[in-house]
C-alpha cells in the first residue's frame, strides 16, 4: 500500500527535491520526470520510477492508478502526497498529477547498433534544454537511432530538458562523449557524417544521405569548431530567403531529419 507524505521537511522529499541540481544527479544516477503523459510513456517502454509521488485527488485517475500498481508490483515506492508538495518537488506553481524518481538512462557509444537506423542524431554543446527536448521528439519522429551528445552539453536529464522532450527521453538512447570518442567509433564502421553549416553552398536537398546518416548539429551560438566541420563527409545548408542567417538548432535538426528520412524511404539502415 502507498504510503504517506505531507510534510515537506521529510528526508526523502528534501532528497526528491535535491534532483532538480545537477550534481545530485550525478551522484545518484537518478533523474525527475513528471506528468501522467510522461510516465505513461515511459510505462509503455518498460521504465518505472523507483519512486512515484502523486496527491491524493489524482489517485483516483485510472492511468494514475495503473502506475501505482506497475510501480508498486515492480518493487519501486508510490507515496502519496500534497499538491504543495508535487509543487515544490516540480518547481511549478501548476504541478503535474504524478513526479517520478528515475534511473538515469546511461548508454555508451559500443551499446549502440548503428544497423538499426538510418538515421542518427548528434549535437555538440548544446545549450538550451528546450532545444534538446525538441531535438529528442525529432529523433522519436523520424526512427533515430539514438542521440549523441558531444562536449559540455546541458543535461539531458535536467528537469527542464525531460519536461520538453515530452517522454522522447525515453524512446530515443542517448549517448554522453567526446568527439575523439565519438569519432573514432563512427570510423570502425559504416556511417556519413553530415554536418548542418553556414560555410558551405551545398543545398540539403541536394546531397544523398547514405543510412546510416549522422546529422551534426553545432552549439546555437557558434556552429560547429572548424576541425568537426573538417571530419563530416559533406556539408550542408539550409537555404535561408528572409533576413535570418540561420534557424534555431533544433528546427534545422527537424528539417534535416525529414529529408533524410524521405530520401531513405523511412527504411531501416542494414
Amino acid at each position: 500500500m502507498p504510503r504517506e507524505i505531507t510534510a515537506y521537511s521529510n528526508p526523502l522529499i528534501k532528497w526528491a527535491r535535491d534532483l532538480r541540481d545537477k550534481r545530485h544527479r550525478k551522484q545518484s544516477r537518478q533523474f525527475l520526470a513528471e506528468g501522467l503523459r510522461i510516465l505513461t510513456e515511459a510505462r509503455e517502454t518498460g521504465r518505472l520510477p523507483t519512486l512515484l509521488f502523486y496527491a491524493k485527488p489524482s489517485a483516483g485517475h485510472p492511468l494514475v492508478r495503473e502506475l501505482i500498481d506497475a510501480v508498486e508490483a515492480s518493487e519501486g515506492e508510490a507515496i502519496e502526497t500534497t499538491p504543495d508538495i508535487l509543487s515544490k518537488l516540480s518547481g511549478k506553481d501548476n504541478p503535474q498529477a504524478v513526479v517520478g524518481v528515475f534511473e538515469e538512462l546511461a548508454v555508451t557509444l559500443d551499446a549502440l547498433d548503428r544497423s538499426s537506423s538510418g538515421i542518427w542524431l548528434v549535437a555538440e554543446r548544446l545549450r538550451d534544454p528546450g532545444n534538446l527536448g525538441t531535438i529528442l521528439r525529432t529523433g522519436d519522429a523520424v526512427g533515430a537511432g539514438g542521440l549523441i551528445l558531444i562536449g559540455e552539453c546541458v543535461d539531458p536529464f535536467s528537469v527542464e530538458a525531460v519536461r520538453a522532450s515530452m517522454g522522447a527521453l525515453f524512446t530515443v538512447p542517448i549517448v554522453r562523449c567526446e568527439w575523439r570518442a565519438f569519432l573514432d567509433w563512427l570510423r570502425q564502421g559504416p556511417g556519413q557524417l553530415v554536418g548542418l553549416s553556414l560555410d558551405t553552398d551545398s543545398d540539403y536537398r541536394a546531397a544523398r544521405y547514405a543510412a546510416p546518416t549522422f546529422l551534426l548539429t553545432g552549439n546555437e551560438a557558434q556552429g560547429m569548431p572548424d576541425d568537426y566541420a573538417a571530419a563530416c563527409d559533406t556539408l550542408v545548408k539550409i537555404p535561408m530567403l528572409g533576413k535570418a542567417d540561420s534557424l534555431n538548432a533544433a528546427v534545422a535538426t527537424a528539417v534535416m531529419a525529414y529529408e533524410v528520412l524521405a530520401q531513405q524511404g523511412g527504411a531501416k539502415a542494414g
